[in-house]
């Protein structure tokens, strides 16, 4: 699987992921040109689209992607909050199975302050790709994995030292931590897996503020003995 993050912060998120013949696009968090643009005007190639939760850096083109001939797929809590209908809309369920094309996605709960918040588990040709973002920790074991994607979006010291300054204000410290996945909670998450077949980790939705790039890629690759990338 080839993983070309488009976009991934608090100011949207958006993954395209392909084999080269058949394409899927995580997250739909960037205005609809900006999309197109980056998915070089190619919509029609996409077999679908997979939204984790409701909030717009994660879910802002659904409405138009559907307009666009291409189905989307979420929780109904999301598309409810969203006010998605049409045939171009699919309620999926944790731990229920959709086929989506050539690919078979494998939705579960994550951790969120958004209800039918969503990771995905996919499935192609005998690769396996997890997906898990805006989640404080991860409540589920995974076997046999080639591929992580996975939210790295604070270390604790970084977002102390921040409160401390004034930079962050002590209840977006609160909403942060039990919101958003910790460099120390995703080093535990991914011991905790089956990586003996991981060719490659990918960290996305680093915060702006909180986060350090080259910290995060050498303390996980440290930890895991893997390919790390950042978005």
């Amino acid at each position: 699987m080839n993983i070309k993050p488009l976009a991934s912060g608090s100011t949207g998120n958006a993954y395209l992921v392909t084999d080269g013949n058949d394409s899927l696009l995580i997250e739909c968090g960037l205005p609809f040109r900006k999309l197109r643009e980056a998915l070089d005007f190619k919509m029609s190639e996409l077999d679908g689209c997979l939204i984790s939760h409701c909030h717009g850096d994660h879910s802002k083109s659904a409405k138009d992607l559907m307009k666009a001939g291409v189905d989307v797929y979420a929780s109904k809590d999301t598309i409810d909050a969203l006010g998605l209908s049409g045939h171009r809309i699919h309620d999926v369920e944790a731990m229920r199975q959709p086929i989506i094309g050539p690919w078979t996605i494998l939705p579960f709960e994550t951790e969120h302050d958004c209800p039918g918040s969503l990771g995905f588990l996919i499935h192609k040709d005998g690769q396996r790709l997890l997906f898990a973002t805006d989640s404080y920790f991860l409540r589920y074991r995974f076997k046999k994995l080639n591929y992580i994607m996975i939210e790295c979006n604070y270390a604790a010291d970084i977002l102390d030292r921040n409160v401390s300054a004034g930079v962050v204000a002590p209840d977006l410290r609160n909403r942060i931590i039990k919101s958003h996945m910790s460099l120390e909670t995703v080093k535990e998450c991914l011991k905790a897996n089956d990586l003996s077949n991981v060719s490659e980790i990918h960290l996305i939705h680093l915060s702006d503020a909180n986060s350090d790039e080259a910290r995060f890629k050498r303390e996980v690759q440290e930890t895991t003995g893997c390919v790390v990338k950042v978005a």
